[in-house]
């Protein structure tokens, strides 16, 4: 049986399309995928990430484990702040994408739903092998997470906590609202909108989604809700890696182009094996596809260069509505990845020509 987040009778309720998304039942769309997507780039959309993993760590070796099991340095992260990190295995494969957070007495990460369980078991795998003080809670099901994204969605949400306007990007604060709500919002822009996401009990989400998405959800709304499917066409315009298309556990970050988020200068798990990459080079890299006329390049569609030869793979690929334009992200031979390099994509047994371009897509002025 699929699991339901808070917010399904909302979705039910405004007769979104709901799909099996990593064992969730989730809404794929509410009204089209173009029209939540320019609603997100226009103004404002709600976007349900309830699935999603949330973990606290806390004890007396917090920051030394964290430290062990991300590429980032959390030593370095001050109150209030998120980062963006990698979990890796030995080998520098992903494990998973995560976003960590510094709290004043514990520590909040929220990873991918699909990886929720593999990462906590890998968690106490390593906590135990290193004798690491350090306490994990699960909190995936007792919260519920909703993503407002959008140039309208800071001084909309200004209105319910004023603070907002105040934060940084991935800064983050935990509160109480109304004297009733405990939450913890973080800024982010995952669909390269600027934005937030908010993490309340579950048994608030209801009233939540009412006072967010409510009455607000109707056309010209600053508001509206917006499911999977314009998630994806958003942070693919974005060129923002989605785990299972650009990252898996047999994929390095080195190569994924996210060598910013790695700090090569720490130990951590992987560590000795992106030092090899790195001063090796990567074989493979991860670029963006501009392809000629409206075809989408699906995943693991071959890229070919100009004599034909095969010399990589599509992850993810869509007509972007922004940008108005067929677009993909590739891992192509390093030989290949310069902007400009003219390539193509066969699209079951069409030849479609491509260009390589610079990520992203689109970037918001």
């Amino acid at each position: 049986m699929l699991k339901r987040t808070p917010f399904y009778d909302f979705h039910v309720s405004k007769n979104a399309k709901l799909v099996d998304f990593a064992g969730w039942e989730m809404p794929i769309l509410y009204r089209s995928i173009v029209d939540e997507h320019e609603q997100t780039r226009k103004s404002g959309g709600i976007f349900d990430v309830s699935h999603m993993g949330r973990l606290a760590f806390s004890g007396k070796d917090a920051v030394r484990f964290l430290d062990h099991v991300l590429t980032r340095n959390c030593a370095a992260m001050t109150v209030g702040q998120s980062r963006y990190s990698l979990v890796c295995n030995e080998a520098g494969g992903v494990l998973d994408d995560v976003i960590v957070s510094r709290d004043k007495k514990n520590w909040i990460m929220v990873v991918n739903s699909s990886n929720r369980e593999k990462l906590v078991r890998h968690f106490q795998s390593v906590r135990k092998a290193g004798d690491f003080d350090v306490d994990m809670v699960d909190n995936t099901d007792s919260t519920a997470m909703v993503a407002l994204q959008g140039p309208k969605v800071i001084d909309r949400m200004g209105e319910f906590l004023p603070t907002v306007k105040d934060l940084k990007r991935y800064g983050f604060e935990s509160g109480t609202l109304m004297m009733l709500i405990k939450y913890t919002v973080f800024r982010s822009g995952y669909t390269g909108e600027d934005g937030i996401e908010l993490i309340i009990p579950a048994k608030l989400a209801p009233m939540a989604i009412k006072m967010l998405g409510g009455k607000e959800d109707k056309e010209g709304a600053t508001l509206r809700p917006a499911g999977l499917g314009a998630r994806d066409t958003l942070r693919l315009e974005a060129g923002m890696p989605l785990y299972g298309h650009e990252l898996n556990e047999t994929i390095d970050p080195i190569s994924a182009s996210l060598s910013w988020a790695v700090d090569l200068n720490k130990e951590f798990i992987g560590a000795a094996a992106l030092r090899q990459i790195a001063t090796d080079g990567p074989k493979r890299k991860l670029v963006g596809l501009e392809l000629e006329g409206r075809r989408i390049a699906r995943q693991d569609a071959p890229v070919l260069s100009a004599d034909g030869q095969t010399i990589g793979i599509v992850t993810s690929g869509t007509f972007g509505p922004t940008v108005q334009k067929s677009i993909a992200m590739a891992y192509v031979d390093t030989a290949h990845t310069p902007e400009g390099t003219q390539l193509a994509v066969d699209l079951k047994g069409t030849t479609n020509a491509a260009t390589v371009v610079k990520l992203p897509f689109y970037k918001r002025a």
